[in-house]
């Protein structure tokens, strides 16, 4: 396994090769960040909103684009939903992964 760091447009990139596969690590900043800030909502009242266990690091690892695991995912859809829910604003529909992240 071998990491490989480069700078693309002011960004840093990691990418981690496993024999002949590649895994990006960094996806650039995701829909969940402006759909946050467009809200006004903090990290930590996503982690408050939580009803299962989630951290201030892994919440602002998926904002600016690190890799999480599906689980992960479905837990920032889910609490985001919940919060939005417990502050009365009204939203067509829960939120889904899909509509948070690009990857």
């Amino acid at each position: 396994m071998a990491r490989i760091q480069f700078a693309d447009g002011g960004l840093c990139h990691e990418k981690v090769i496993m024999g002949q596969d590649e895994i990006e690590r960094n996806m650039g900043v995701q829909p969940l960040d402006g759909i946050m800030t467009e809200h006004e909502v903090t990290n930590h009242a996503l982690v408050t909103a939580s009803t299962e266990p989630m951290t201030h690091k892994a919440v602002q690892r998926a904002r600016k684009g690190r890799r999480l695991t599906k689980h992960m995912k479905q837990r920032m859809a889910d609490a985001l939903s919940l919060l939005m829910k417990q502050q009365g604003k009204e939203i067509e529909r829960p939120w889904v992964v899909k509509d948070l992240f690009t990857y």
